[in-house]
């Protein structure tokens, strides 16, 4: 991909700067006829619109003639006021810069896929001589199988307990596998073959873990067969106990298989869209089918949808979706996409190989398809009902707090330490669609002199340090970053501190209200207080007070565990990072093998020595480092 610079015509300095269709007609001249990716700009240079074009020349020139644009595009164009260029050689290259930058950038004109969580796998680590089975989300590492993905950590977690019923490896550990004297409750439930304790040998150990693969990739009924004619011989040798344990590991398989719903093995891997539209939202449901098994869906409501049909959200969702995680060989889609052939041509670039956008019109994959449909619109359903009811929740609580409107941004604000150590004040923003995750933020306490506890200091700090960039940033409130109301966890004596700070910034007139449990502090005898009135006690089964413990909740819920983060963070480097030849990566292994910093402490030095990448010389000083003058 080239970058095209563009230089604009000269004007006179009285003339002001050009903007919208003239800016867009001045730009004309210097663009190529070839395909690349624009983005279009406002007047502080924040992103508006990432589009892509077979023809940057032609596909921009639309733009210049504003009046035969819809609504929504003429605003955009009214306020855009510069634009930037990348040439690429293909237009299947553009297709996948564009999705690529919708994603990192999110333009306030583009249909937008919010989607902040990745995928969890079934894993299987096979670098041990007892492979150990699991969860995993995140990055992939060597030595490990990954089946998957699943939609949800819920649906991994029910496969994987019905998994161990069938397949009884170990889950744990390798610091617990190697402590243990004695089998755990797991081997006790019939979860696991406690190979910890020499239950099973390594042998007839490899024999479940090649069965779990097989399974897993698709050979589940070459697995049963095999069971079963084992079972038989072992029934006409008379070993009825062994006969007994093969009969509930294929009565385990059986569930697993049940539990998928429609399974389809003919299906492969594949993927199944479906979108409904309905009140200017849009819900796309996602179903998972791996080997022709349902490993389960999820909804997902993207943003900036209200003038799109299904198609083209179909197509923003799909070219987004698949931007950080590969596609399957197969994508059905309920409604067919504006460029179809493209996206297909696009995904199949970034997989390494053929990718299959369909719309199947009859049989099973249409029943496929159906299904997915309906589960979006029933979501849908309840989410604007949902979103209606949070609505008028929001104009209940304007009215108690005597706001001019419902609050469309809430933060909500609170402090977390142990007797001042590792201090951080951390807010988290909720609006007319509930929490907005994506705006979360959270402040190391740098105040030196701050004495240990004193919550005052700590909210006057974070205040201080949030409101005074967005009076930087933001001077004139236009750019949706200022909260319509501010709300502290506390009562009178945080109210009147971040009034003060806010007063010194000349913000006196921000909606600011402390949130105080009762003498007992028992939830339901909150109590609200706000600036020259008395203490506002809601009724205990008030819906309004509902909503205000859920804004306190999820505050102290992020700042408390952003905290441990911290602390546990600073755990590891007081423990390890004092010991002569530690690095990064030996730090990482001492704690991949022994689980935590006090299992490191507790290691004797043959177990030291077992830890790979650490030396003898190494181990002894680990040793010695935590047994001095023990």
């Amino acid at each position: 991909m080239t970058a095209t610079s563009v230089d604009l015509p000269p004007t006179a300095p009285s003339q002001p700067p050009l903007k919208g269709a003239a800016l867009v007609r001045a730009l004309l001249p210097t663009l190529p006829d070839a395909p690349g990716v624009y983005r279009m700009h406002d007047e502080k240079g924040d992103v508006l619109y990432v589009g892509k074009a077979k023809s940057l020349r032609k596909r921009v020139a639309a733009y210049g003639k504003p009046q035969a644009q819809p609504a929504r595009t003429q605003r955009m164009i009214a306020l855009t006021r510069s634009m930037e260029f990348v040439q690429t050689a293909t237009e299947v290259e553009a297709l996948l810069l564009e999705a690529n930058l919708i994603k990192r950038m999110r333009p306030s004109f583009n249909i937008v896929l919010r989607d902040d969580k990745s995928f969890p796998y079934i894993y299987l680590r096979t670098d041990h001589a007892f492979p150990l089975i699991g969860k995993h989300r995140g990055a992939k590492r060597p030595g490990t199988e990954y089946f998957g993905p699943f939609a949800s950590a819920g649906a991994v977690n029910d496969s994987l307990n019905a998994l161990l019923k069938a397949f009884p490896l170990r889950s744990c550990r390798d610091s617990i596998f190697h402590a243990r004297t004695r089998p755990c409750l797991q081997h006790q439930i019939k979860r696991c073959s406690a190979p910890c304790v020499g239950r099973i040998d390594a042998s007839s150990y490899a024999r479940i873990v090649d069965e779990v693969r097989a399974f897993l990739s698709g050979r589940s009924q070459e697995v049963q067969d095999r069971l079963k004619a084992e079972m038989a011989r072992a029934a006409d040798q008379l070993d009825f106990e062994r006969a007994a344990v093969l009969r509930d590991r294929l009565k385990a398989m059986a569930h697993i298989q049940a539990r998928q719903g429609i399974n389809i093995e003919s299906l492969g891997d594949a993927d199944v869209l479906a979108c409904a539209v309905e009140g200017g939202q849009a819900c796309v449901q996602v179903f998972f089918y791996r080997l022709g098994r349902n490993y389960g869906n999820r909804a997902y409501y993207p943003a900036h949808t209200a003038e799109a049909g299904p198609g083209e959200i179909l197509e923003a969702f799909v070219a987004q979706f698949y931007a950080e995680r590969p596609p399957p060989r197969l994508v059905l889609l309920a409604a067919a996409t504006p460029q179809q052939a493209l996206l297909a041509e696009a995904l199949a670039v970034k997989a390494g190989r053929k990718v299959e956008l369909a719309v199947p019109q009859r049989g099973d994959k249409r029943q496929l398809v159906e299904i997915a449909l309906a589960n979006a619109r029933a979501a849908l359903a309840r989410r604007l009902s949902e979103t209606s009811a949070h609505a008028q929740l929001l104009e209940r609580l304007a009215d108690v707090l005597d706001l001019a409107a419902a609050p469309s941004r809430i933060e909500v604000y609170d402090n977390s330490h142990i007797q001042g150590s590792h201090a951080i004040g951390a807010f988290v923003v909720a609006g007319p669609e509930g929490f907005e995750r994506r705006h979360y933020r959270t402040f190391n306490i740098k105040t030196a002199e701050l004495a240990p506890g004193d919550d005052y200091a700590m909210l006057r700090e974070v205040l201080r340090r949030r409101f005074q960039r967005l009076v930087r940033e933001d001077p004139e409130r236009q750019g949706g970053s200022w909260p319509d109301l501010v709300l502290i966890d506390g009562g009178q004596g945080q109210l009147n501190a971040a009034l003060e700070t806010l007063g010194e910034l000349d913000l006196t007139d921000l909606a600011v209200v402390a949130v105080a449990k009762g003498p007992d502090r028992h939830a339901g005898r909150e109590r609200l207080f706000l600036p020259g009135r008395d203490p506002i006690a809601l009724d205990p089964k008030d819906p309004v007070l509902y909503l205000v413990q859920r804004l306190r909740d999820e505050a102290h819920r992020f700042a408390v565990a952003t905290h441990r983060g911290r602390r546990a963070k600073g755990l590891v480097r007081s423990a390890l990072d004092g010991v002569a030849g530690i690095g990064a990566m030996r730090k990482r292994a001492l704690l991949t093998h022994f689980g935590s910093a006090e299992g490191v402490r507790q290691a004797g030095l043959a177990d030291l020595e077992r830890v790979p990448g650490v030396s003898k010389a190494v181990a002894k000083a680990i040793y010695d480092h935590f047994h001095e003058g023990g």
